[in-house]
């Protein structure tokens, strides 16, 4: 009997100790000298640095609203506390300035910083794990042309167990993969191309696929959309009904390259942004890319409302652009009274947008969505993106209106523009408020 308790205490022992030298370990550093080997240098180097790191998007989490550039110091209010985007210019005191190549690297594919401590998945590196070791190395080369901004990002806001970063050696283990994104030989070149920005570049998953309660991308309902910082992320598969796999290849396109696309409406909230600060500095070719790969990803059909009917509602088929129906009118109340003073100037009463394209609101999916999520935030927030016809801009209604008001501009915004019976109330747009 004592033989067994000894050999279980052993075994017990054993394993404990295997587990905390896999949380404790230091982490080693990658070797990057073959893939520095293979980089141009000087100005060919940065150029190609600033391309990827427009297409990782890397300045719409590290930048705070009219804050410097790469400053960091965003704040992700997840399910389990708040996290700040820290500063990675080359400020040797508050950046990454004094950041080796392979601590850099270490970074964008394992989630380790420069002191070897864990960093947190609202930084995406699940998905930049899959970016070659060259194109890591040449953002790197792009933000340390840069000049070096002071700026100490806020201390992390997180409960415990989440406040202890070795526990995330668990969630790496689960959720990052080993290498980078392989190439698919039976698909094009064009194709693989594509994977590469989706998947490993522009991470499009981070936001439009669901996270499961590891808080890990759920990839068995890849691109399904999801819904994170009070916005919506839409549907993104190829299935026709709920994700895109009507839209043309054409409108797809312009959708990415100008956030805009006829028949679809106009980018807004997170997804503006990615056009504004991404996507639109992409060459044609790699935009064409992305959609050859995006239209090809398995349809997945999802629970959200938002649907745009093939038919447009009544309401817009008898309204012009100038005035709306007799129907819409008697049902309007004080949502209508509100959108013909604040709305109608740009947006018309039939969908088509007066002033810009940009405006049409025909066959969006915001003025499609019963919850009325993200039309509740840009009502809130407004929006604005720099687009081939200039930069465009719709101000922002939160200190102009009461929660009442907002709720009742949504439900007839829903109602007229999308045919949709919503019920959105002021609690709900006091909560939007607050996100």
């Amino acid at each position: 009997m004592r033989s067994l308790v000894r050999i279980l205490l052993a075994v017990v022992v054993v394993i404990a100790a295997g587990v905390a030298i896999f949380l404790f370990k230091p982490a080693s550093l990658p070797d990057v000298s073959m893939a520095a080997a293979k980089l141009p240098t000087g100005q060919a180097l940065i150029d190609r640095g600033e391309y990827l790191t427009r297409a990782a998007d890397c300045v719409a989490c590290h930048t705070t609203g009219g804050g410097q550039p790469y400053a960091g110091g965003l704040a992700f209010k997840l399910p389990f506390g708040t996290v700040y985007s820290p500063n990675i210019t080359a400020d040797k005191e508050t950046g990454i300035g004094d950041w080796s190549d392979a601590e850099f690297v270490r970074a964008l594919h394992q989630g380790i910083d420069k002191q070897g401590r864990n960093l947190y998945p609202a930084f995406s590196y699940a998905s930049y794990a899959r970016m070659a070791t060259e194109d890591a190395l040449a953002i790197k080369a792009y933000l340390f042309s840069l000049p070096p901004v002071h700026a100490e990002a806020p201390k992390n806001d997180l409960s415990f167990p989440f406040n202890q970063r070795y526990v995330l050696r668990f969630w790496n283990l689960l959720f990052v993969p080993d290498g980078p994104l392989p190439q698919d030989e039976k698909q094009s070149a064009e194709w693989n191309r594509g994977a590469y920005l989706t998947e490993a570049m522009a991470h499009c998953g981070e936001c439009h696929t669901p996270r499961n309660l590891f808080y890990g991308l759920d990839n068995s309902k890849k691109f399904a959309g999801a819904e994170l910082q009070g916005w919506k992320a839409y549907n993104i598969s190829s299935d026709k009904t709920t994700g895109i796999g009507s839209w043309s290849e054409e409108q797809l396109s312009n959708y990415l390259f100008k956030g805009h696309a006829e028949g679809r409406g106009a980018a807004t909230g997170n997804m503006g942004e990615a056009v504004d600060y991404s996507l639109r500095h992409l060459t044609p070719e790699d935009i064409k890319a992305i959609v050859t790969y995006v239209k090809t990803v398995p349809p997945q059909v999802s629970s959200d409302k938002a649907i745009v009917e093939v038919e447009p509602p009544a309401t817009l088929t008898t309204s012009i652009a100038y005035a709306p129906s007799a129907d819409s009118v008697a049902q309007g109340g004080l949502g209508l009274k509100l959108f013909q003073g604040a709305c109608a100037s740009c947006h018309g009463w039939n969908g088509e947008g007066l002033q810009t394209p940009y405006a049409a609101l025909r066959g969006s999916r915001t003025v499609n969505d019963p919850d009325g999520t993200n039309l509740i935030q840009v009502i809130l927030k407004g929006a604005h993106m720099t687009t081939p016809l200039g930069k465009q801009a719709m101000p922002a209604f939160a200190n102009a209106y009461s929660d009442t008001e907002i709720a009742a501009l949504g439900n007839y915004v829903l109602a007229h523009f999308g045919g949709k019976q919503s019920a959105i109330t002021p609690a709900d747009v006091a909560k939007a408020r607050a996100q």
